[in-house]
């Protein structure tokens, strides 16, 4: 896939070729294979958003006793490492059982992947540079987004970005406004619409890409909408057990169990 993602347009049209005339043995039944992560080791650090829906982030201080939330002036920006990805269906790592969190939560979001490389890129532009949408679990351990202050120690733990199932090409989906809803064990705790941030991916590619050069096949996270674990009353933290399933409309959805 990043050597699909490198060589651009005549790549992905050889391939949409293939797929609308495959010759009968490239057809193989989705339940006879094993999906992995389309990227499953990106050549880069995951780079995030944090913050990025209001409700979110009113939810966020009303958990700390902050009752006049402030919108961010600027995206926020923090990473994960690479080997956090996981395929859809692996098991997320609770990291109890070792005493490394006791608070792991959940964090559904819209995806996106560079395909054209470029520094200072303006908004009006930011689009052509993206590849194309998938879907991502931001999985943190709160107790050490906490601890350390800075959250790459939270966010960076083994297992912790489930990513997938697979990778919608840019020219097929508009992503400026589709439901975005995650789900434990069927009970439904995140529901809203990427229409909701607070920057949007134009804006973000803009500001990440301020004197950094993006790279095709570069992850980039967008942020997750109000409803995650530590915000509620009480609390809930994922488990050994739980499964969480992640829908994001038009592209799909990633379904992975804690254990």
């Amino acid at each position: 896939m990043a050597e699909i993602i490198a060589a651009g347009a005549p790549a992905l049209a050889a391939i949409r070729a293939l797929v609308a005339n495959p010759p009968a043995t490239a057809r193989l039944a989705l339940s006879a294979v094993k999906l992995l992560a389309p990227l499953p080791r990106p050549a880069r650090n995951i780079f995030c958003v944090g913050r990025n829906y209001m409700d979110h982030v009113a939810e966020g201080d009303r958990a700390r006793g902050i009752t006049n939330s402030e919108l961010p002036k600027f995206p926020q920006f923090f990473t994960k490492a690479p080997e956090t990805v996981i395929a859809p269906g692996d098991t997320i790592p609770d990291h109890g059982a070792a005493g490394v969190t006791q608070w792991l939560d959940y964090e559904a979001e819209l995806t996106l992947i560079i395909g054209k490389p470029g520094a200072n890129i303006e908004k009006e532009d930011a689009l052509s540079h993206v590849f194309g949408w998938t879907i991502a679990n931001d999985v943190t351990g709160r107790d050490l987004q906490r601890r350390y202050g800075q959250w790459f120690k939270g966010k960076s733990l083994d297992g912790s970005c489930p990513l997938g199932p697979w990778i919608i090409p840019a020219d097929e989906l508009d992503a400026s406004d589709l439901a975005i809803q995650l789900w434990v064990n069927g009970e439904q705790r995140q529901s809203s619409r990427t229409s909701k941030m607070i920057f949007d991916v134009k804006e973000i590619i803009h500001h990440l890409s301020k004197g950094f050069t993006l790279l095709p096949g570069d992850v980039i996270m967008t942020g997750t909408p109000e409803g995650v674990g530590y915000a509620m009353v009480p609390p809930q933290v994922l488990k050994t057990g739980d499964v969480v399933r992640i829908s994001v409309e038009g592209i799909g959805e990633l379904i992975n169990p804690v254990g």
